[in-house]
């Protein structure tokens, strides 16, 4: 089956990977060449994502059976709504469903609209005093969100404190003076985590969970980033979730589901659910309409079942089940030096793939050209893949041994110390929970 990859990241290059590797003849297309998917695609197009009449051109072209989507902003411009609309089978949402990343409020009003658990209190503004005169009376802290796609990046949330809202009111009016509208939600406090699902519109099947570093610096400190890496557990839970827990969020995604089908909007494709433990359980921070990344590269290489069979089933509304190997997986991204505030572009890395290979190591190229020349973002990640957490952080680390330039990543994803931190906070919020991993 000819199945056309948009999209040229970290993630596109693990969904390309588990494709062929379930059988299928991959296309690609996306505004720089991947490396690793040039190598593995029978015929590669260069444009950008979000020109869908472009992508829409190489696909008639390439005579394709099926598409599959990566990132979220061809999305949100109804790639997939023009490809089925010319004959093309495609894995992701159609743009009204796309909305439930792109457009936050929308989000926020669904949940509340069909009382999906996991909800936030919330408000949605267009003026300036209205807005300051809620977060008065609100009386706590807040966080402001731009209502549309940040690329993980733009959220804004202040301190603990009543006196840090003046900082949540000023980002809030700048949001509003730019935007139009902003979206102001209670804080929320806790330990983050990441649950992605299969879907094909009615049928939800759970993917491993993991949990993503999304600040730069080593004790999750420094901006935030697209994520600096993540780590998933061989029985493919979290030390610090329970089992209650787990179901909590598992129904949160499925009612998600079912009201998106209320709606007469059908939601297929993979749903990415960004949660909160809090005191309270599982609260929903945010939801991707697509893999996460790099959270991808945690469950694809780990996933028993044809990628191909399961793209199959949600296209025809008919998705069977997906198995995933029992294994712990770290996965550690490489950026050029300085990101993500002034990162260097333009400097070649080098990388001894067959080095990082023979450590047991996986390799994912993102933002490098075809002469490892690095454009600015996340570069490559190496994965390690093991029986425990502690085997697959040793792994990643020394593959990354075998990667040479002006870079840096984080040292701590995966490690049992940061592990242990996030369980700490967990117990402080009630949770009888301890190493496992």
């Amino acid at each position: 089956m000819k199945v056309l990859l948009v999209g040229g990241g970290g993630r596109e290059h693990a969904i390309g990977e588990a494709l062929v590797k379930g059988g299928a003849e991959l296309y690609a297309v996306s505004k720089h060449p991947n490396p690793g998917i040039r190598r593995i695609a029978k015929e590669y197009g260069l444009s950008k994502e979000t020109d869908v009449q472009k992508v829409l051109e190489l696909a008639l072209k390439w005579n394709v059976d099926l598409a599959f989507i990566g990132p979220e902003a061809p999305l949100e411009r109804g790639i997939v709504d023009l490809l089925e609309e010319n004959g093309i089978p495609t894995v992701g949402p159609v743009r009204d469903a796309a909305r439930i990343e792109t457009d936050k409020s929308f989000a926020r009003y669904l949940m509340e609209k069909h009382r999906i658990p996991g909800r936030k209190l919330f408000r949605v503004f267009d003026d300036v005093s209205e807005m300051r005169s809620w977060i008065d009376d609100f009386g706590r802290p807040v966080v402001v969100k731009p209502l549309g796609l940040t690329g993980g990046k733009g959220v804004k949330v202040v301190g603990y404190h009543l006196r840090d809202n003046e900082e949540a009111k000023a980002y809030a009016r700048e949001l509003i003076e730019r935007d139009g509208r902003v979206l102001i939600e209670e804080r929320t406090d806790g330990v983050e985590f990441t649950f992605q699902v299969f879907t094909d519109g009615k049928r939800v099947i759970p993917m491993p969970l993991a949990q993503d570093y999304p600040h730069a610096f080593e004790g999750d400190t420094g901006p935030i980033t697209g994520g600096m890496g993540s780590y998933s557990c061989k029985n493919h839970r979290l030390p610090f979730i329970t089992e209650e827990d787990y179901e909590k969020a598992l129904e949160t995604l499925k009612a998600t589901v079912r009201a998106m089908k209320k709606e007469g909007t059908p939601y297929k494709g993979i749903l990415y659910g960004q949660f909160m433990l809090a005191r309270e359980g599982p609260v929903v921070i945010e939801y991707n309409a697509r893999f996460g990344d790099p959270e991808a590269m945690n469950v694809l290489p780990i996933l028993r079942t044809s990628l191909l069979e399961i793209a199959e089933g949600i296209v025809d509304g008919n998705l069977g089940s997906a198995e995933f190997e029992e294994k712990a997986t770290v996965v550690k991204y490489i950026a050029p030096r300085g990101y993500p505030t002034d990162p260097i572009r333009g400097v070649k890395v080098q990388i001894r793939e067959d080095k990082i290979r023979e450590e047991g190591a996986g390799v994912y190229y993102a933002s490098v050209d075809e002469n490892l020349t690095m454009l600015g973002s996340r570069a490559l990640a190496i994965v390690g893949i093991a029986d425990t957490l502690e085997e697959a952080e040793e792994i990643a680390s020394r593959g990354i041994k075998h990667v040479e330039g002006e870079i840096f990543y984080r040292k701590d994803v995966g490690t049992r110390e940061s592990v242990e931190r996030r369980i700490n906070l967990a117990k402080e919020f009630g949770r009888d929970v301890r190493y496992s991993c």
